[in-house]
């Protein structure tokens, strides 16, 4: 991993350099570039985080405000340069949650299953539960002191996508948290649980609570408006609590498609594939092996016919069968 950044601030000399995470960042995704980003500082790079989509999680908006960061404008990303260096992070290019952007996709920092055909110049991938726990590896491999702010966006950012470490943790994940957490600043990490809803959200549970269909313990809710996707994977969680729930499908109409985040509790059922598996044809989707989204193409929606809700259920609950066998 050392070599591999090395190599990163070689190809990065004399370039602008952007960090993009995917759209619609959540706090992991966050957490992640803008550790990188002090990283890079420290070794003479001066990098952006750029992201397309907007920030209207509270707690996003409060992790931006807490640390102080800035990111880059979407419409001045559109005018870098084509020599850009550009190093995706927590996310893969090609995937549905990342806009394309002017300059050259040359590095990879992600934690995903490896799904992308791109030929990245440097790769960093681990199949652990964070982002944030990758880029803690790397700051401890280099020997570099974590700053106090990144050591708690880290922190936060390993919390929130591992479920406080219940879901897809892994014994990395255990030791860049347990690092981190004798560093981070805890009253900071407070008060980002204590805000992660606005009064806006609640019309989103609202639709959960009334819509909720249960077939054969998968729990589908379907949103009849557009969201941003941190609160439809924050339903797709409050759904999957339920006792009667082993596998949430939270989907939300988003520009004539459909936006999808799905959860899995299911010993051997990985999120990831059953959500690509259901929408082929239709879409796409990807992730871990408890938590995925996905995304239903608007010019293929014609193809659910005229109950589109009925197909839907029928393509995962067809999906998690096979995904059994």
């Amino acid at each position: 991993m050392k070599e591999r950044f090395e190599e990163l601030l070689r190809i990065a000399q004399g370039h602008t350099v952007c960090i993009q995470p995917h759209d619609y960042p959540d706090p992991d995704a966050l957490a992640s570039a803008f550790a990188l980003q002090e990283l890079l500082r420290r070794r003479g790079i001066e990098a952006g985080i750029g992201y397309f989509g907007t920030v209207d999680k509270v707690n996003i908006r409060l992790m931006m405000d807490e640390f102080e960061i800035i990111p880059i404008p979407a419409d001045k990303m559109a005018e870098f340069e084509e020599d850009a260096v550009v190093i995706n992070v927590d996310v893969q290019k090609n995937n549905s949650n990342l806009t394309d952007m002017r300059g050259e996709e040359l590095v990879c920092i992600d934690h995903h299953p490896w799904v992308t055909d791109v030929k990245y110049d440097i790769v960093i991938h681990e199949l652990v539960g964070a982002c944030a726990t990758i880029v803690t590896e790397l700051y401890a491999e280099l020997g570099e002191e974590i700053p106090r702010n990144v050591a708690t966006a880290l922190l936060y950012g390993i919390k929130m996508d591992t479920r406080n470490l219940c879901s897809g943790v892994t014994d990395k994940d255990l030791a860049a948290f347990s690092m981190l957490h004798r560093i981070a600043d805890h009253d900071i990490i407070r008060r980002l649980d204590n805000n992660s809803l606005q009064i806006s959200d609640l019309r989103a549970y609202g639709a959960a609570i009334q819509n909720i269909v249960v077939y054969g313990g998968i729990g589908f809710v379907h949103i009849p408006f557009d969201c941003p996707d941190g609160l439809i994977a924050s339903v797709s969680n409050f759904i999957l609590a339920l006792d009667a729930v082993t596998v949430a499908v939270v989907y939300a109409d988003r520009n004539g498609g459909m936006k999808f985040s799905v959860r899995s509790e299911i010993s051997g059922v990985n999120a990831g594939h059953l959500v690509n598996l259901a929408l082929r044809g239709v879409g796409n989707g990807g992730g871990h092996m408890t938590m995925a989204g996905g995304l239903l193409y608007k010019e293929r929606t014609y193809e659910l016919g005229a109950d589109p809700d009925t197909a839907i259920r029928k393509r995962f609950v067809d999906a998690l069968a096979h995904v059994r066998e």
